[in-house]
């Protein structure tokens, strides 16, 4: 046998919140203040927004080792925070996560749409997130309510390394059957989810607006004018470079045309790997 390099695409990594459901990413970055709070230790929305992607507890244990968060967990509690400590803000933030995840589950507007255009050109649409499994049986739920269902689900704690791992998306490959990773999209608003699916070895799509980088509400995102939008569309490439996704859009809805770039590419014997 001969290895061959696969022709066309034949399947979608999509993350959840801030790629399909959730625009702005709201529900995990909320509930994290709202945990750190019940330990009287303040913390900022854009603090919070800073390791997103990650798993949970992975998150909260970045978060206790910025020094400005460590600072204030030391004047509450008179020490650094341990694992033992974050363990306990985890322990917090679950049933308050779980609780509260229903606020922001509204799918991203034109994303159904857009997957169902996928299905029709013979895609797989598998999907992982951050959320650990039991907030992610939540989420799939409420989606399935509002008539989105994927191929395929990976919660973070149900592979033994989150993002920026690469074993949620192989995950998805090994239960999708995919025959090559080569001919796999991740698709991602936050940076570790990126880093994911390039050490995947797919092609990796980042998204600009609909995610945790802008971090607004759908209907904040639409008031915007050009120039800030411009000015935000600058700001969050950087923020992205140094994970080289292969593309950046602004949401899911931009994604059609790379799929045919993608597939245009595959055809001609270009590789994820190599760009």
């Amino acid at each position: 046998m001969n290895y061959n390099n696969p022709a066309r695409t034949q399947a979608v990594i999509l993350d959840w919140a801030g790629t399909v459901v959730d625009f702005g990413s709201f529900a995990p970055t909320q509930i994290f203040v709202e945990a750190f709070a019940e330990f009287d230790v303040q913390v900022s929305i854009e603090e919070a927004r800073g390791p997103m992607g990650m798993g949970k507890w992975e998150h909260i244990r970045t978060l206790c080792d910025q020094p400005g968060i460590s600072a204030r967990y030391a004047q509450a509690f008179g020490r650094a925070p341990t694992d033992e400590d974050v363990t306990a803000i985890y322990d917090r933030f679950m049933p308050l996560q779980i609780e509260k995840i229903a606020r922001h589950s509204a799918l991203i507007p034109g994303a159904l749409e857009t997957i169902g255009q996928l299905r029709t050109q013979g895609l797989k649409i598998g999907s992982c997130s951050g959320y650990p499994a039991v907030v992610m049986a939540k989420v799939v739920e409420l989606a399935r309510q509002n008539g989105y269902v994927a191929d395929h689900v990976v919660a973070t704690d149900e592979v033994p390394n989150g993002r920026p791992y690469p074993a949620q998306a192989l995950a998805n490959v090994i239960a999708l059957g995919i025959s090559d990773v080569a001919s796999c999209v991740k698709v991602d608003d936050t940076v570790p989810g990126i880093l994911e699916g390039r050490r995947a070895g797919m092609w990796t799509v980042a998204l600009v607006c609909s995610g945790n980088a802008l971090g607004l509400t759908h209907e904040e995102y639409q008031a915007m004018d050009a120039q800030q939008l411009a000015g935000e569309r600058v700001r969050i490439h950087g923020m992205f470079a140094g994970s080289r996704p292969h593309y950046l859009i602004d949401t899911l809805n931009d994604l059609p045309p790379v799929i045919a770039d993608i597939d245009r590419r595959l055809a001609a014997g270009e590789m994820p790997q190599g760009s």
